[in-house]
């Protein structure tokens, strides 16, 4: 499957601009994308390129594209479109930007019975709504339950399951067709499943809303599988009022079990006699509006022009004599025969003086007329800024907000700021998307709309408890997430190269973090150092061994000769005692095994003054002379050769 970044931009099916990277699984990436046909946002789930050569699935795929298509339910998420394109098959889908349920659980947030009874009754009514139409999920989960701003729910991902199971490709390993943690007991056993395999997986997700665990899971996939055949939905504590319900709708057994639309009428039940439910805390508002559309002109310079040089209101100069001039006012008519008195010839004075005030007044309401169709004009244009100046829109993609606000206020533009969305691709702050789009020419003071990163979303962090730093590395890759491996350190219960924490940012051994984030993992060094005891050289070498092992250490014994520590006593340790030594490593006891062993000289023939030299030098003490001192020596008691122990008495004896 190509890199997801590298699909950012493309259009797809001539139609959806690829704008951001919303998130990504074993056999999908899903891309916040703009309809550039209707102006809106969507969302663009791309399967595995790999099916594109399977035709038995596109086959299936299409037939369960159009089936879902054609539902049309408050609690079931819209399917506009699908297609085929290099990267693979791909669905187009309404975009709902309040996350899933698997965001909120994800955070810590668990539900109250309120909640999840409100919850739990809108899913299951989308869920008979589509039963009843032949169409079963196959893949109820928490991450398939996405919500709208308003905390309304919708169930996601219809046919995508059923699709891949009679698909030819193979998935990841150990992928399957329907979350393990969450499939009913039939289709654990790969038995027909129907409408009813979708209220137990609703009912397990409940269950783990309310209380914070799955029931049935083990260590193995296989395992949990296994655990729940014939076996009864556990009881929890947490569950209180849903206890009954949600067990009613997990029966081990298909035909004991509560179908769609009995399952969202107990729940309905509830949900009205208990408390009405807070709103969910949903992470943020999510919904994206779309681009504004095009199709309102303001009047051009030519428009206003026209209205500005619009003739003098009905009578004025030009206006026949005796047309109305004015509200209330009407101009006398002159007398026939071009205006001349037939008396006079020329025309009574009195009349031609009337004649010219009458063009005189007519000349002033012209004008005055004129002036105001002028002015109306002119606050016309103003209103329709058609002096303002006009500037093409600046890219804003990718920028800060602190930049983007910059770029607009260079041009005299309003930025308006929609709820952020989640991306892998753009950093958090920046702008994924805006409209008008780049390049739009804008008067001063228009509205630049910019969609900005909420940053990439969370995904779960594996349990990494007993790896090393390899083994966790290779269980962060799947999860999208790097590990960095940091010094070892000591840990007194920690084996030697196992984990002893990892964190992501100042949060010790995390359950969810932003996706690419980077894991530092710490190793243990194994046990810390230990000092040497003090061992009294009174002590016997058990009575040694006993207090190292006390601290954690071995003992190991060698003997020395000693004129000050008597045989069978300990004379030292090495190390000597306070040091540091490793936990767990030997120290050597030294025992005492008295004093040295020296032979008697020879001192026959000696003096006995040479005699006594020769016998303190070698270590021993002359007790005194048997016999004459002023003869000569022949002989000692012990005699010549004897071993005896430094120190000994040695008695001279002469002739």
């Amino acid at each position: 499957m190509p890199l997801i970044s590298d699909s950012i931009g493309r259009v797809l099916g001539k139609r959806y601009r690829l704008l951001s990277a919303l998130g990504t699984g074993a056999s999908a990436h899903v891309f916040l994308a703009e309809d550039v046909s209707l102006q809106r946002h969507v969302a663009v789930k791309v399967l595995q390129p790999g099916l594109a050569s399977d035709e038995a699935f596109l086959k299936r795929f299409g037939a369960e594209a159009r089936s879902v298509a054609s539902l049309n339910h408050p609690h079931v998420l819209r399917v506009f479109d699908w297609g085929e394109d290099t990267d693979g098959p791909y669905l187009v889908l309404e975009y709902l930007g309040g996350g899933s349920l698997r965001d909120l659980l994800d955070r810590g947030v668990r539900l109250s019975h309120s909640q999840a009874a409100h919850l739990g009754t809108e899913v299951a009514q989308g869920l008979a709504y589509a039963h009843a139409r032949g169409l079963v999920h196959r893949d109820i989960k928490p991450a398939n339950l996405l919500f709208d701003e308003e905390g309304r729910v919708r169930v996601a991902d219809f046919g995508v399951a059923r699709a891949l199971a009679e698909a030819a490709w193979t998935e990841p390993a150990g992928a399957m067709v329907g979350t393990a943690r969450y499939i009913s007991p039939e289709a654990a056993e790969g038995k027909h499943v129907d409408g009813r395999a979708d209220v137990y997986s609703l009912a397990l997700v409940l269950y783990e809303a309310v209380s914070g665990t799955v029931p049935f899971v083990t260590d193995t996939t296989m395992g949990t599988l296994m655990a729940r055949v014939g076996t009864p939905l556990p009881p929890h504590p947490a569950l209180g009022p849903l206890d009954e319900v949600l067990a009613r709708a997990a029966a081990p057994q298909a035909s004991a079990r509560l179908d769609a639309a009995g399952f969202a009428a107990r729940l309905g039940a509830l949900a009205s006699a208990l408390p009405n439910p807070e709103p969910l805390p949903l992470l943020a508002p999510g919904h994206v509006a779309p681009e504004p559309i095009s199709g309102f002109r303001p009047p051009g310079i030519s428009e206003l022009t026209q209205v500005a040089a619009v003739g003098p209101v009905a009578g004025g100069p030009q206006a026949p004599v005796g047309t109305r001039a004015g509200p209330g006012e009407i101009f006398d008519a002159e007398p026939l025969g071009g205006g001349r008195s037939h008396s006079s010839g020329t025309g009574s004075p009195a009349i031609a003086t009337r004649r010219r005030g009458r063009r005189k007044m007519s000349w002033t309401i012209g004008i005055v007329a004129a002036v105001v169709a002028l002015a109306t004009g002119t606050l016309i244009a103003i209103d329709a800024k058609v002096f303002t100046p006009s500037h093409p829109a600046p890219r804003l993609v990718d920028l800060t907000m602190a930049q983007a606000r910059a770029a607009a206020a260079k041009d005299h533009l309003t930025l308006h700021v929609e709820a952020r969305v989640r991306s892998i691709t753009v950093a958090d702050g920046s702008i994924i998307s805006q409209s008008p789009a780049p390049g739009t020419t804008l008067k001063e003071g228009s509205t630049l709309n910019v969609v900005p990163s909420q940053g990439p979303p969370p995904v779960s962090v594996p349990s990494l408890t007993g790896m090393t730093c390899d083994q966790a590395m290779a269980a962060l890759a799947p999860a999208h997430l790097k590990g960095l491996c940091a010094p070892p350190r000591y840990d007194n219960n920690t084996p030697t190269g196992q984990l002893v924490i990892w964190t992501q940012g100042s949060m010790a051994n995390p359950t969810s973090a932003p996706y690419g984030s980077t894991i530092t993992l710490v190793p243990s060094e194994g046990h810390a150092p230990v000092p040497v005891p003090t061992i009294p050289s009174t002590y016997s070498y058990d009575q040694a061994v006993a207090a190292l092992q006390a601290v954690g250490l071995t003992g190991t014994q060698a003997s020395a000769s000693s004129t000050t520590v008597p045989m069978g006593q300990i004379i030292s340790t090495t190390p000597a005692s306070g040091a540091m030594a490793p936990y767990g490593s030997a120290v050597t006891v030294t025992v005492s095994s008295g004093a040295p062993m020296v032979d008697v000289p020879n001192v026959t023939g000696d003096t006995v003054s040479q005699a006594t030299s020769a016998l303190e030098g070698a270590g021993l003490v002359v007790e005194g002379v048997s016999g004459d001192p002023s003869k000569m020596v022949k002989g000692s008691d012990p005699p010549q050769g004897t071993s005896v122990p430094t120190g000994s008495s040695v008695q001279i004896i002469t002739r």
